[in-house]
């Protein structure tokens, strides 16, 4: 945005030297193969059709779907946790171990940093509910998936107006 360093150190209550850091980082982080224009618009057919398949994928515990849809360089986060996997295989193998794979499941769409994203909420085995489990986040390239940021449920989900449990049709 054009900030100088110590302004913007100054809004988030940090060190000059630590901006002037992340932004080094995140310069380094940028790949210069890679075109903004291949990022399908904000809710557009084409972002809606890519969500739309990877939802569908993930309700239908449907790895080889999955795989298709992420990118060769794909990468799957979950911050705070320094857990970072990086390749469809790996991302493919890491749901497969998911103690809730393969069982019921409900998404619910939002958006995060005008990104699509998603709540998903797991079925209580005591009670006729949904359960809020987290919060994943795609950021996609072209026609396909390039990361997920998966977040905890916690407090997050309130944020964006959704709440913590459903009610079972």
């Amino acid at each position: 945005l054009g900030f100088p360093a110590a302004e913007v150190a100054g809004i988030l209550d940090t060190s000059q030297a630590a901006v002037n850091s992340a932004l080094i980082r995140a310069r380094a982080g940028l790949r210069p193969d890679t075109d903004p224009h291949d990022v399908p618009l904000p809710r557009s057919a084409a972002e809606a059709a890519v969500v739309e398949r990877f939802v569908d994928a993930l309700e239908r515990f449907d790895l080889d779907r999955l795989v298709a849809l992420l990118t060769d360089d794909a990468r799957l986060a979950m911050p705070p946790e320094a857990l970072e996997l990086r390749g469809p295989l790996a991302i493919a193998a890491f749901h497969r171990e998911l103690p809730y794979w393969g069982q019921d499941v409900k998404l619910v769409p939002t958006r995060a940093n005008n990104q699509p994203a998603f709540a998903y909420y797991l079925a209580d085995p005591c009670a006729p509910i949904w359960r809020a489990s987290g919060l994943v986040v795609l950021t996609l390239r072209g026609n396909r998936v390039c990361a997920l940021t998966r977040f905890g449920a916690g407090g997050l989900l309130a944020r964006f107006g959704l709440p913590r449990t459903l009610p079972r049709d």
